[in-house]
């Protein structure tokens, strides 16, 4: 005679864990890798491991790996933004808005090799992939507006073109400019 079966007890449930800052340190993950290896060598498995959480954590926040780039570039174009438009909101005049933007260009944006290793990451990226270059005219359109608050329009298109190049040329010549070559160059534009 068989025994009746005794019935399952229920397998306990692992508690869940609670991490709302996740998808959040999977963006800032996605920036760090990106500043070490790349955009070439951004992986989610990369990004997984940077941030310290299991793979599957990459699909559940992201549908792409483009998304996250778009996330983690975006998050990168708003910091360098948000930086030009205090700057430029202190300055009181155009005087002072000229100095802003020095100061932007030869202490803010060469000041950092991983902000500026992000931004020529960026360019890259979105000569090659259009959907990144949403993130760059967004940005673009930022800087513009900070600086028209002092310039017109064209001439603020402009000065936003001619701190790029700057800081392009600095940062990638074997002979950078000088902080006083770049206020040379910057009061020379603005005559």
């Amino acid at each position: 005679m068989n025994s009746p079966a005794s019935p399952r007890s229920p397998v306990p449930r692992r508690p869940r864990r609670h991490d709302p800052g996740r998808r959040d340190r999977l963006i800032d993950a996605a920036l760090t890798v990106i500043a070490e290896r790349g955009v070439a060598g951004t992986t989610h498995r990369e990004i997984a491991r940077v941030a310290d959480v299991p793979l599957g954590s990459m699909t559940y926040h992201f549908t792409s790996l483009e998304e996250v780039l778009a996330e983690a570039f975006t998050r990168h174009a708003d910091s360098v933004a948000r930086v030009f438009d205090e700057r430029l909101s202190a300055a009181p005049d155009k005087d002072a808005a000229i100095e802003a933007v020095i100061t932007l260009v030869a202490d803010d944006q060469l000041g950092s090799q991983d902000d500026l290793v992000l931004s020529v990451e960026l360019y890259v990226a979105a000569a090659r992939n259009p959907a990144l270059r949403a993130v760059t005219q967004a940005w673009m359109a930022r800087s513009r507006q900070a600086l028209e608050r002092h310039f017109d329009a064209t001439t603020a298109r402009e000065l936003d073109a001619l701190i790029e190049g700057l800081v392009l040329h600095s940062a990638l010549s074997t002979d950078p400019m000088t902080p006083e070559q770049i206020r040379h160059a910057i009061h020379r534009f603005l005559r």
